[in-house]
C-alpha cells in the first residue's frame, strides 16, 4: 500500500481504457469548463469570432511555454461550429496522452513489472486505485476482533483492554499514526483492517520500555 494520490485517469490508462474531457475535468477543471463552453456555444457570435482559436495548444514544459499544432497545419485552421468537436478531442488527447506519452510509458512499464498478470484486467480503475493506495476508512473494531496475542497476553488482559480503550479514543489522525506505527502504512488494505495480521505480545519481563513494533511493507 502506497501513500500516493494519482488521478483516476492514470488507472484508466494503465488498464488500457480511453480517457476524455470528463477525466480532464478531475485534474484541470478550468480547462475542461472552457472546452465544454466552446462545445455548447450557440451565440451571440460565431465560435470563430468569439473564441478566436486555432488547432494549436500552448503547453508549459520545464518552465517554458511552447505552442504545438494539434494537427498538420493547425496554426492556420480556425475552430468553427463544424470542427469544434474534433478540436476538443485533439486538445484533450494532447493533454492526457501525447504530451506525457514518454513519461507515462516509462511509468507503465515499471508498474506492470510489479503488478502485471491476467487478473489485472478484471479490475475497474476505482478498484485498482484501492489496490495501490488502500482505503482511508479505518474500522479498528474489526482490527481488534481479529487480533492475536502471545506472551501470556489474551484479549482479557488488563494491558490489552487499556490498549483498545486508548485506541478507541484516538482521533482519525491519531488512528492513522497508530496504524502506520505497527503496519508501515496509514491506509487500510483491501478488505479492511480485519485483513491485517496484528499480533500483540509481551517483550520479555515487565519494563519501563516504550512499545515497539515490527513491520513489513504492505
Amino acid at each position: 500500500i502506497l501513500d500516493v494520490h494519482f488521478p483516476l485517469c492514470l488507472y484508466k490508462k494503465l488498464l488500457g481504457q480511453s480517457v476524455g474531457i470528463k477525466d480532464l475535468g478531475q485534474m484541470q477543471p478550468e480547462v475542461a469548463r472552457s472546452l465544454k463552453k466552446l462545445l455548447d456555444w450557440e451565440g451571440p457570435g460565431s465560435v470563430e469570432d468569439v473564441f478566436c482559436a486555432t488547432f494549436t495548444i500552448d503547453h508549459q514544459a520545464f518552465g517554458e511555454v511552447q505552442t504545438y499544432e494539434l494537427m498538420p497545419g493547425g496554426a492556420d485552421i480556425a475552430v468553427t461550429e463544424e470542427n469544434r468537436h474534433k478540436y476538443v478531442d485533439l486538445y484533450v488527447d494532447f493533454l492526457l496522452n501525447e504530451s506525457i506519452r514518454t513519461q507515462f510509458n516509462a511509468f507503465k512499464r515499471g508498474f506492470l513489472l510489479l503488478c502485471d498478470g491476467p487478473v489485472l484486467r478484471l479490475f475497474r480503475p476505482q478498484e485498482l486505485e484501492v489496490l495501490v493506495t488502500g482505503t482511508p476508512h479505518l474500522d479498528f473494531k474489526a482490527l481488534e476482533e481479529n487480533s492475536r496475542y502471545e506472551g501470556n497476553y489474551t484479549k482479557d488482559s488488563q494491558v490489552v483492554k487499556w490498549l483498545w480503550q486508548v485506541v478507541s479514543e484516538f482521533s482519525l489522525e491519531e488512528k492513522q499514526k497508530f496504524l502506520k506505527f505497527f503496519s508501515g502504512s496509514d491506509r487500510s488494505p483491501i478488505g479492511g483492517l480485519s485483513k491485517l495480521r496484528f499480533l500483540v505480545q509481551r517483550a520479555g519481563p515487565d519494563t519501563n520500555r516504550l512499545p515497539t513494533s515490527h513491520t513489513c511493507f504492505n
